[in-house]
This record gives structure tokens, C-alpha cells and sequence, in this order.
């Protein structure tokens, strides 16, 4: 482990925008919903990772605090 904070992505195919969208539901209320999208399942985890980096490092920079990561509910 790094030390660096753990977030969960969501990533879900919409028919209406015909593209694998990304949700960051720890970052809910930060900004808008769904935060980046891609062709492609590899390219939307890629985006998303990238859109978290730009979030951890702005809040960073600009002193504010990180969202704590939520934790995710499985079924039983």
C-alpha cells in the first residue's frame, strides 16, 4: 500500500450517450455526475483515473480537504 487514497470507480454503459460513463460517488457533490466517459470499458477506466488524479492533486494544491473514500456494500 502507498499511502494514497483509495476512491471507487463506477463505470456503466448508457445507451443514450452510446459510451461507458464514470462516476465518482465519493466525490458526489464536488462536481457534476457522471465525471468522464469512454468508447471503450479500458478507455473509461482510463479517463476516470486520470479525472481523479486532476481532482486529489486541484484540492491538494488549493489546501483543501480529500473526500474520505467510501466504503463499498456488497451483497451477501
Amino acid at each position: 500500500m502507498n499511502g494514497a487514497p483509495r476512491y471507487t470507480l463506477v463505470i456503466y454503459w448508457s445507451d443514450e450517450d452510446d459510451a461507458y460513463l464514470v462516476s465518482l460517488p465519493d466525490w458526489d457533490g464536488k462536481v457534476m455526475d457522471p465525471y468522464t466517459h469512454g468508447d471503450t470499458y479500458a478507455e473509461a477506466v482510463q479517463n476516470g483515473q486520470e479525472v481523479l488524479g486532476m481532482l486529489i492533486e486541484s484540492m491538494r494544491e488549493h489546501g483543501e480537504t480529500l473526500p474520505a473514500p467510501k466504503p463499498v456494500l456488497t451483497a451477501a
